[in-house]
């Protein structure tokens, strides 16, 4: 069952010349992680609007083609009947936050109470949250006393805590060290195990082939390229449209030019220790 199908898109910018988005068709199981890639301007972040009803509802422009939502057409619904079903988390936290919560715990409220949903249950949804995305240590503090990363952590329990089914997320670790990023990720993980439907908009491609389902390229307003990590990353003409390979399957192929033949290119750490170890006879 598609979370997310999209048919034909095309879209323009009230003040471009040229469509942001062309002919984009795709479509998203339910539960699946389906990552976007591809060089700054491609119309990643402009198709994640465009699922969640923004394009061209807010940002106006002409636009053709269909995208539907859980069997909701998104450009016949209101946006706060989509905003029900889809979450979206920001490129920059301070984008995310609110800005009125004193707390970390009136900020995981914050969209709940706007949804009238009970108190009782707002306090049980928040406390589950939190333990599952292990921020119970930040509840009483005040949001913009974070780092960079653990505001990046409250932004997706904020999301998380709503309920929604399909979770929209734009370049989450682009401002975040190493160590954020796995945390970041271990919460995506979760999202993923819950049955989520994710999109993700992510330039670290070593994590993007660990943890999606299906990776989409985008080049100049059209999906380029499709498949597993695996798929797309093994394939040489991912290079022609300014995607970073995976760290581990750039050594691969280093290492192929001195002889060493890879029976399946590695996309992920694992893989390629597991590769190295057979061919030493482990």
């Amino acid at each position: 069952m598609d979370s997310i199908k999209i048919t034909n898109l095309t879209y323009r910018y009230p003040t471009a010349e040229e469509p942001v988005l062309k002919n984009v068709s795709l479509s998203v199981k339910k539960g699946e992680l389906c990552a976007l890639v591809g060089a700054n301007g491609s119309g990643k972040t402009t198709l994640c609007n465009a699922i969640r009803g923004f394009v061209p509802k807010f940002y106006k422009g002409d636009i053709e083609g269909e995208v539907i939502v859980n069997g909701k057409n998104v450009q016949t619904e209101e946006i706060g009947t989509i905003a029900m079903d889809v979450g979206f988390v920001f490129q920059n936290p301070f984008t995310q936050i609110s800005g009125i919560a004193n707390t970390v715990y009136d900020e995981l409220a914050f969209g709940l109470c706007n949804m009238g949903v009970a108190p009782d249950e707002i306090k049980t949804r928040i406390e589950e949250i939190m333990k599952l995305t292990k921020i119970e240590e930040f509840r009483d503090r005040d949001p913009y006393q974070l780092s960079g990363g653990q505001q990046q952590r409250v932004a997706l329990a904020a999301i998380l805590v709503m309920g929604q089914d399909v979770l929209v997320i734009d370049e989450p670790t682009s401002q975040l060290d190493p160590q954020s990023t796995d945390d970041v990720f271990e919460i995506i993980q979760l999202m993923k195990s819950m049955g989520k439907t994710i999109v993700l908009v992510e330039h670290k491609m070593e994590q993007i082939a660990e943890y999606a389902d299906r990776v989409v390229i985008m080049d100049e307003g059209e999906i380029v390229m499709e498949g597993t990590p695996k798929e797309v990353f093994s394939n040489p003409k991912c290079m022609e449209y300014h995607t970073r390979l995976p760290q581990c399957t750039k050594i691969a192929m280093e290492l192929q030019k001195e002889g060493i033949d890879f029976k399946d290119m590695p996309v992920t750490v694992e893989e390629i220790v597991c590769s190295i170890e057979e061919m030493q006879g482990k």
